[in-house]
């Protein structure tokens, strides 16, 4: 069923430029006055993964980060700016994994990382 808060968390997700933790989606809704809880956000978080709305990916701080699902499966890979802590998707790199796991092994899901400097810390060089 669509909520006031599923609303509202993804029209934060759509105006980002970048996957969003859940403490930052949490300050913008609180921002825009928006009452919520932590579990409610974080079921509403896990339902946008779910229906493929949105997609996940663990960052380097281990913290999730989220963002909307632009390419429908969550088949691209990441851009980790190791400056400023910006992940971007980018879409258009969507990585082959060709993995030959030992017996017994089942792989569900890779992702793919990128790191170096974002276009904003590469000018600071």
């Amino acid at each position: 069923r669509i909520t006031r808060t599923r609303v509202a968390v993804l029209d934060v997700l759509l105006a980002a430029d970048q996957s969003l933790t859940h403490d930052e989606i949490a300050a913008a809704l609180a921002a825009q006055g928006i009452k919520h809880d932590r579990v409610t956000l974080y079921r509403t978080l896990d339902w946008l993964v779910d229906v493929g709305v949105a997609h996940k990916m663990a960052g380097d701080d281990r913290a999730r980060r989220f963002g909307v699902a632009a390419s429908g499966p969550h088949e691209h890979a990441h851009f980790h700016c190791d400056r400023c802590g910006k992940v971007v998707c980018l879409e258009g790199l969507q990585p082959a994994v060709a993995v030959n796991l030992p017996g017994g092994y089942q792989l569900d899901r890779a992702e793919l990382v990128l790191h170096g400097a974002c276009p904003s810390c590469g000018k600071d060089v």
